[in-house]
């Protein structure tokens, strides 16, 4: 009898390997190889599509697609406008942070419109019907269907036929066709393919929930995001109410966007105006303290960034960022010792961005450094003053993208003076409320906040 042939899949990268491996080559981590069967798919379990036919460019309609509303303003933000018929969504995040308090949210307001069914494949029905009375939610065309077997899944959505799907999670599904565990590459990749198949085939939009891993990303192969359509990460301090739905990839829409929900007893509340909720806490006449304006996708944020610069106590002083990239805090710091003489090298140095929120684009260079020296220099920065500007390795200030938007945002909120770079001035209408000050150097920055 012929040796069975057996496969190393790694769990974090889908790398497969002859022999295992303590660490595996692509990904390097360590202990990720599973043995598992080759994939072997019975005939029924994938029906094959029908063949396609080429088409001349300027024969195929440009039309938008057809989106439908979830009844939730700040979901349909980060989906682009909409759920798209026939699109495959994968939801992500930390366990607890509300997925499935989310969905079932979003799932209640989209049944007006058509079926839904809910699969809760790790949780019974009795306990989705406990959060949904939780959440008042109490509609006769919401399905709820505990199921693990993706044959039967899709068995009872040919007899259902339901305008909207949702499966949660999409690693506790399996297909009867593979000999693998749950939550395997090849089931995860498997079962994803076979969702997406009935998505585009019969039009059905489907979310997927997600489980993540330490790192925070989508456990599973990497590929599980490329099949999928749109890719949403819900993020939040797990000490803070605010919670922020990420979008980092959307074939049918602009990606970065956010949405802001707070979670409170009775569910998710939406936030339409965040940068509002974010400032309604900030000290006044306090130094360190700096409002940037940010902007998420096509949104404008004003946050609140906090520096704490004190003497060290050790040889070795602390260098602490939470919401803003560590390496980019030190680089803002050698241009503080470097260009505008700062004396920081002693010193031990704390930087927040307040609220839970995290920012990753340069155009907070600025308040970074103006909340740094106020620290420092123990002066307190005009509360009615917002920055935003992308700083170089010279101390020049460059110009960032989208400030109308900014500066606008900041007069709505009341704030009467806006530092931005000089580059932003050229062709920028600002509203009456607010003095622009268009600066060339950090050290200009520093000069007006502490004249």
């Amino acid at each position: 009898m012929a040796r069975q042939k057996t496969i190393y899949s790694c769990q974090q990268c889908g790398l497969q390997s002859p022999k295992w491996m303590g660490r595996c080559p692509d990904c390097q981590q360590w202990n990720t190889l599973v043995e598992e069967q080759p994939v072997a798919v019975s005939d029924h379990s994938r029906a094959l599509p029908q063949p396609g036919k080429p088409e001349k460019l300027t024969e195929v309609s440009s039309r938008e697609e057809d989106r439908l509303s979830c009844g939730m303003a700040e979901l349909n933000r980060t989906l682009g406008g909409g759920v798209v018929p026939g699109s495959l969504i994968l939801v992500g995040g930390d366990p607890g942070i509300g997925k499935s308090t989310l969905l079932l949210q979003a799932f209640a307001k989209l049944a007006e419109s058509g079926t839904a069914l809910y699969v809760p494949a790790e949780e019974s029905t009795r306990q989705v019907k406990l959060r949904a009375d939780r959440l008042g939610i109490n509609t006769n065309h919401l399905y709820l269907l505990a199921e693990t077997s993706l044959e039967q899944i899709k068995q009872r959505i040919k007899e259902l036929n339901p305008a909207f799907l949702v499966i949660d999670s999409i690693q506790t599904i399996f297909s009867s066709g593979l000999d693998s565990a749950p939550g395997s590459v090849s089931q995860v990749r498997e079962c994803t393919g076979q969702l997406m198949v009935q998505a585009k085939g019969d039009g059905l939009p489907t979310f997927l929930v997600g489980h993540v891993t330490k790192d925070g990303a989508i456990a599973g192969p990497r590929v599980l995001e490329h099949m999928v359509d749109t890719v949403l990460y819900f993020e939040g301090d797990p000490g803070h109410p605010y919670r922020i739905l990420r979008a980092v990839k959307n074939r049918f829409g602009s990606t970065n966007e956010i949405g802001v929900f707070q979670m409170q007893e009775q569910g998710l509340r939406e936030v339409s105006n965040p940068s509002e909720l974010f400032l309604a806490e900030r000290p006044e006449k306090s130094a360190g303290s700096a409002v940037v304006a940010s902007l998420e996708g096509s949104r404008p944020l004003l946050v609140e960034l906090q520096a704490l610069v004190s003497s060290s106590s050790f040889g070795t002083p602390q260098r602490t960022a939470i919401g803003i990239d560590h390496k980019r805090i030190a680089l803002l710091i050698a241009i503080l010792e470097k260009k505008i003489e700062l004396s920081l090298a002693g010193q031990d140095i704390f930087l927040n961005v307040a609220g839970g929120v995290r920012l990753d684009e340069p155009a907070i260079d600025l308040a970074a450094i103006a909340a740094l020296a106020s620290s420092h220099l123990n002066r307190v920065i005009n509360p009615q003053l917002v920055l935003f500007g992308e700083i170089g390795l010279t101390g020049e200030v460059r110009a960032i993208s989208q400030p109308e938007l900014r500066v606008k945002e900041a007069a709505r909120l009341g704030f009467t003076q806006c530092i931005l770079p000089n580059g932003n001035l050229k062709n920028i209408e600002v509203p009456d409320t607010i003095k622009p000050v268009g600066i060339k150097h950090a050290s200009e920055a520093l000069d007006i906040i502490f004249e």
